[in-house]
């Protein structure tokens, strides 16, 4: 139930939220359940119901490569948008292990994969509730009318659309598919080779990686750059300029790559919270990197973007990105 109110918001913390309001109304509706359905309906009857009502609230959730144009890397950052308005990782401890019902399309992880999540937020409300309810979940048409109090004909007709609107934004092979492909020696290698690039400041090595079409995306940041030239100007000048010393600590987000970023500070003699990077492949080169900044995003100075790791934590932002994967507060 979780990891479906994750799908329809974008946000573990907004998940959180709409779960405990459904659970409440479950327990406070218990009695009138009557088994007019199975229970699993039911309950995903009234946290989609939730998220919808969560929707009404708040405006959708993006990446930055949704929100506008690639940066010139040789221009200084925009701005941080403050505003909530970002799609946010998940743990994959978070993810649970059932087997799918045999009507769902999407696999566990490849229906919490950060492409398909961003895509999902595209959709209107109820197409959005109807894809997972039938894709992922694998309800029926029946019983997705039933749970969303309309026509199998009218799911029908939006899971059509839907269908059409996600494949227009997901590549045409899952993450999971690629991971698959290269086996886990690879990707450990992998991501032992984009480590060791950070790690050294070595843009040489750390643009070989990147696929030619690549694009690194920072949110909260709006700013962000495509193509492997592009990113590595950026980089030269900014996050591999030789300025800061990196280090990284491996886990695994959206049932993807994930490296936890920590930036070296003189004063505190260590490596504190910096950045949460989801690696996503395309055969053996990286495709996309989006980089959910844990760093302070309030101050009015355009230079404190440029040297965003000189910046304070932000303490919601470090929750989302280091607290809830269960990362170390600091590395020596």
């Amino acid at each position: 139930l979780y990891v479906h109110c994750y799908r329809m918001l974008g946000s573990p913390q907004d998940a959180e939220d709409a779960l405990q309001e459904a659970l409440l109304r479950a327990w406070r509706g218990l009695p009138r359940f009557g088994q007019r359905s199975s229970l699993r309906t039911w309950l995903y009857a009234i946290a989609t119901n939730a998220s919808l009502r969560a929707l009404e609230r708040g405006r959708p959730r993006v990446l930055p490569v949704d929100l506008g144009p690639a940066a010139d890397p040789h221009a200084d950052p925009d701005a941080p948008l403050t505003e909530a308005v970002w799609v946010e990782p998940l743990p994959d401890s978070a993810l649970p292990s059932p087997e799918p019902a045999p009507e769902a399309r999407y696999e566990q992880r490849e229906s919490v994969e950060l492409a398909f999540i961003a895509a999902l937020q595209h959709l209107a409300p109820n197409q959005r509730a109807v894809l997972i309810l039938r894709e992922v979940l694998g309800f029926s048409a029946k019983e997705t009318a039933q749970i969303l109090k309309t026509t199998a004909a009218s799911v029908n007709s939006a899971l059509q659309r839907a269908r059409a609107a996600v494949e227009e934004r997901v590549p045409a092979r899952t993450q999971q598919a690629t991971l698959r492909s290269l086996g886990d020696d690879e990707v450990r290698e992998l991501v032992a080779r984009y480590v060791d690039a950070w790690e050294r400041c070595d843009v040489d090595a750390f643009a070989a990686m990147l696929a030619d079409d690549a694009t690194f995306a920072m949110p909260p940041m709006a700013t962000w750059y495509r193509t492997r030239r592009g990113i590595a100007i950026w980089a030269r000048q900014s996050p591999l300029s030789g300025d800061w010393r990196w280090r990284a600590v491996a886990t695994r987000a959206n049932g993807q790559p994930a490296l936890a970023f920590y930036a070296w500070d003189e004063d505190e003699r260590a490596y504190l919270r910096f950045a949460l990077n989801v690696l996503t492949f395309r055969d053996s080169e990286i495709a996309n990197v989006t980089a959910f900044i844990a760093r302070t995003i309030e101050s009015s100075d355009p230079e404190a973007f440029e040297r965003h790791p000189e910046q304070p934590p932000d303490p919601r932002q470090i929750a989302v990105t280091f607290e809830r994967f269960g990362l170390p507060e600091r590395l020596v």
